[in-house]
């Protein structure tokens, strides 16, 4: 019951901060050649992605070092603006990270402590959403949803 607590109260702050992004119009940039590395760090792998349709990834990183997870939405194809986010949360410890608004590129970094804990992390990009629910871990089954709104 308080996963799907936890769970809801992360969808409704992630729609809020989403309406207040838009919003508010804030925009950033990015070069282009963006990699999962270059936005958390060199000490981060890629240990999973999903796509956001045809119109970029989400990729799960885990730095080995100091335990953390970084989350990222790449755009396949930077240029204007649109409207993007990036999450990761850990149900076991009710710590979640995100970043939400308008980019030409990419959106995050978002990182959380994952060292043994399950995560579940996602993303949009325009009215592509993604998400991947009980992920990285051995106890549980990896689940993947992808909405158009």
């Amino acid at each position: 019951m308080r996963i799907t607590r936890n769970v809801a109260a992360v969808g409704a702050l992630t729609a809020l901060a989403v309406g207040a992004t838009t919003a508010l119009g804030t925009t950033a940039s990015a070069a282009p050649n963006v990699t999962p590395r270059t936005v958390c760090g060199s000490a981060y792998k890629t240990v999973n992605s999903v796509p956001v349709g045809s119109l970029g990834t989400v990729y799960l990183t885990y730095n080995s070092t100091n335990g953390k997870n970084c989350v990222v939405t790449i755009r396949n194809n930077p240029g204007s603006v649109k409207n993007m986010s990036t999450y990761i949360y850990v149900p076991a410890t009710d710590e979640w990270a995100g970043d939400y608004g308008n980019f030409t590129s990419y959106a995050g970094p978002a990182y959380v402590y994952g060292r043994a804990y399950c995560v579940s992390w996602g993303g949009n990009i325009d009215n592509v959403y993604v998400s991947v629910e009980n992920s990285n871990c051995a106890a549980l089954r990896e689940h993947r949803v992808t909405e158009i709104r």
